[in-house]
Order: structure tokens, then sequence, then C-alpha cells
């Protein structure tokens, strides 16, 4: 069961990296970016193809990949959101879904469509700890999830860009009128959330396979990581996260914890496998949004799309 607990916990720490991302552009701009998704399949093709070519462990190649993402995502806004920046929301959405598949099909131009996998951050393998064998990759994933964590807190709450980055998504029109560049904000907003879920694809690229379609997946459970955390909150996020780990990794698992239940009731087993646990999944996500439609811990941005 322990191991079980550090399995949901290493992944809702890769997609707390996604759902950050999503909200600090969702913050600084008001709009939704359906290609955020994407950067974690050209974040993990990348992670793929410099392990292989470079045979270093991931967390070498993590800041070739950061600082390749941060420029796909800067690029990314100038191109999908700031020509249509004045313009209706659903400009920008249906824009950056454009870009979604611009991307994915670029990186099936590149990298052809064979599964790929990532180099691990540290090392393969498993380490004892008394009865539990911890495995590397997850305590890695943990430990890298919360060090990225830790360093966009202290960016954003300590630095100056850090200041500038909050005050634009907070009142960009006070920030411009102070004499703040809000384009160049924004701009650094998308190449860090870029960064993060780039991040997120090294992890993905290692403990699962990656392929160049799917970024659709990622961007939904992200979305939903969003919303029922609260929209537009990054704590909300991170809890979001969470919840779409453990349904992920505990629902498939409790007929191993549970085996007498499921032994009396046989039926019950398909109830709990992985393709269920999506569905449970959902049903929780549409439960929140009827009992709690500004999210768990309430909304930071008052607008949806």
């Amino acid at each position: 069961m322990i191991q079980l607990l550090f399995n949901t916990l290493s992944l809702a720490a890769a997609y707390s990296l996604l759902a950050i991302g999503f909200v600090l552009v969702l913050n600084a701009t008001g709009a939704v970016n359906l290609a955020h998704g994407s950067f974690v399949v050209v974040g993990g093709f990348l992670a793929a193809g410099l392990g292989s070519w470079l045979k270093l462990p991931g967390a070498v190649v993590l800041p070739i990949v950061l600082a390749g993402m941060m420029i796909i995502g800067g690029l990314l806004s100038l191109i999908a959101y700031y020509p249509l920046r004045n313009r209706p929301a659903v400009s920008v959405f249906i824009s950056t879904l454009s870009m979604s598949a611009i991307l994915e099909t670029a990186t099936l131009l590149i990298f052809g469509p064979s599964p790929r996998v990532g180099p691990p951050i540290l090392s393969s393998g498993a380490i004892q700890v008394g009865d539990v064998a911890l495995n590397v990759q997850s305590l890695s994933t943990v430990l890298l999830a919360v060090v990225l964590v830790a360093a966009q807190y202290v960016i954003f709450s300590r630095t100056v860009l850090g200041k500038r980055l909050r005050a634009v998504a907070e009142d960009r029109e006070m920030a411009r009128a102070l004499g703040m560049n809000v384009n160049a904000m924004i701009v650094i907003t998308f190449g860090i959330a870029a960064a993060l879920a780039g991040a997120a694809g090294l992890m993905f690229a290692n403990t699962f396979y990656i392929t160049p379609g799917d970024g659709e997946a990622y961007m939904i459970k992200t979305y939903v990581a969003a919303t029922m955390g609260g929209w537009g909150s990054l704590r909300g996020a991170i809890v979001g996260a969470l919840f779409v780990a453990a349904f992920e990794v505990l629902v498939p698992s409790l007929p191993l914890a549970m085996p007498s239940l499921v032994g009396a009731l046989p039926s019950l087993e398909a109830l709990f496998s992985p393709i269920a646990s999506t569905i449970w999944l959902y049903l929780a996500f549409l439960v929140v949004l009827f009992f709690r439609p500004q999210g768990l811990f309430g909304e930071a941005v008052q607008q949806r799309a």
C-alpha cells in the first residue's frame, strides 16, 4: 500500500507541473492555452532524443529541455496569442488548438510515429526502505517536481521579475500604467509554463512511453485538475492534480487492496479497471462542478472557457 501511495504521489507531482503552468498562463492572459498538453509531447520527445544521443540521465538533459521549451512557449505566445489578444477569448482558444495540432504533427514528422522512452531522471531500479522497495524514477520525479515548484515559487515571490509577472496577472492595465512591459511578461509566462510542461514530459517519457498523439489526453487531465482545484488557483491546481493521479493509480489497485470484496463479488473487478477508473474520475469531476462550481479552493480567475 505504501508503494501505491508513493506511485500516486509521483504521478501527482508530474501532473502538478502541468496544472501550475496551465494556471500561470490563464492568470496572465485570461485565456485557455489548449496547446499546453502538446508541450508535454514536445518536451518528452526532446528528452528522449537528447537522452538517446548523449547517453545521459534526465537530470543532465533537463536544463536543455527547459531552455528549449521556454523558447517554444514564448514563440507560441507570439503566434497564437498576441495577434488575437484583443478579440474574444474563443479566438485564442481556437488558435492554441491549431498550434497544438501543428506541434504534434511536427513531432510526428521529426521523430516518427513510434513510441519513445526517455532517460531516467537519475537511474533505474529501486531502493529498499525498510520493507518497501521504492522506485528510483518515482522518487526522482517527486524530488524534481518539488525543486521546480519551489523554484517557481521563489521566482514569483522573491524576485523583481516575479513581482512584475504577478502584477501583470493581477491587473494588466495597471501594470502597463506603471511602465511595465506587459507583452514581455506574458511571453515569459508562456515560456515558464511550457518549461514546466516539458519537464513533466521528461518524467512521463521514462515512466510511460510517449507518442505524438498523447497531447490531447494530457490536456484534458490538466483542464480537469485546474477546474477541480479552482479556476486560476495555483494550490488548487496541485490538489486537482493529486485527485487525477489518485483515480489513475489507486482506483485500479482497489482489487489488490480489498481482495476479499472482489472475491465475494467478482463482477466488481471490472468497475476498478484502468478504463473504468477514467469514468470514475470524470464522474467525480461532474460532482465537484455540481456542488462547488467554483472549484475546491475557489476561483482566482472569475471566468471559464
